[in-house]
């Protein structure tokens, strides 16, 4: 008996042994690198902004997350320096939105893509709302749709770049009902808002968050959502089927990835991480403040979420007319 207990004292600690190299768990040991393609104050920079401060406020990391703004290319010089620069580094991830899928689709140039990096979690779906200026003649999206076809061109609707949601939508809804509108691009949503609240175009498509301030101001009314359901806080307001147009939902998403390169035990340690940030009442409070819609996914699911939502991308920005690419 003495043997065999010792056998398998010692069989166990060889194991352990064994095992510690491969089972070794990862902790930072210095600053994290969060990496957003928006400048200060745009929607990656913000969420990203808020998740660090969450992180810290609950003693969830020994290191902080300290935000790093990688601007330009509409998303691609970003998503360059975290594969190309940040290879390997076990101290950088990034905040991705809907346009890291997407962008690369319609553009030559992307010499990456977010299948090129590391998936870490999702973390929110993000509905959209379509709104006019508060005092504005139209009162539904029928009668804005109906303007378009009596007169085309000459409703304008202001938006980001040429593959954002809101031309996306655009381009879907033009298609199902015959209409056609001004597609106005400007380079920052308070450009875009102001360009409404001015007078200078009749409607635009806009996150939840940009627009609550507006709407409890009474500067903006809504009048239909870009979402499967009706948010609770706008109850009253019809989504896009709802209203009559029978278009696919052309979600927004966001959540971290990280370079390639890193080992298993660095990607479940961040998974770890957002697991419990997303359980915290700071992160629920945000998530209600800000309209967004809970999405947690681990990185084995969110891999497969890429691939099934780089398809569907692709078929509705061929459905629009896009030229794409890859």
């Amino acid at each position: 008996m003495k043997f065999r207990s010792s056998h398998v004292l010692i069989l166990a600690a060889v194991a352990a042994l064994g095992a510690g190299p491969a089972a070794a768990q990862f902790k930072p040991t210095k600053p994290v690198e969060f990496i957003t393609h928006t400048g200060p104050g745009g929607g990656g920079d913000v969420i990203a902004r808020a998740i660090a401060q969450i992180i810290d406020k609950n003693n969830l990391s020994p290191v902080r997350y300290q935000v790093a703004n990688k601007t330009g290319g509409g998303g691609l010089t970003a998503m360059s320096y975290v594969v190309n620069e940040k290879k390997g580094d076990d101290h950088a991830i990034a905040v991705f939105t809907g346009n890291w899928t997407t962008n690369p689709l319609v553009r030559k140039e992307a010499k990456v893509t977010i299948k090129d990096m590391t998936p870490i979690v999702r973390l929110v779906l993000e509905p959209a709302l379509i709104v006019v200026k508060a005092d504005s003649k139209y009162k539904t999206l029928k009668e804005v749709v109906d303007a378009a076809k009596a007169n085309p061109g000459q409703v304008k609707q202001s938006g980001g770049s040429l593959t954002s949601r809101d031309n996306v939508v655009r381009q879907l809804l033009m298609k199902n009902s015959g209409a056609n509108w001004a597609f106005i691009s400007f380079p920052g949503g308070g450009e875009r808002i102001a360009a409404l609240l001015g007078g200078h175009v009749d409607m635009m498509i806009i996150e939840p968050q940009e627009a609550g301030e507006h709407i409890k101001a009474g500067n903006m009314r809504v009048i239909a959502q870009v979402n499967d359901s009706r948010l609770p806080a706008f109850a009253n307001v019809p989504t896009l089927k709802e209203a009559g147009f029978d278009v696919p939902n052309v979600p927004q998403v966001r959540g971290i990835v990280a370079p390639p390169g890193i080992s298993p035990a660095v990607v479940s340690y961040y998974e770890d991480v957002f697991a419990k940030m997303v359980k915290t009442p700071e992160w629920q409070k945000y998530l209600a403040d800000n309209y967004f819609q809970d999405g947690f996914m681990k990185s084995a699911e969110l891999a497969k979420f890429f691939d099934e939502f780089i398809g569907t991308m692709r078929n509705i920005l061929k459905d629009t007319g896009a030229k794409v690419v890859r």
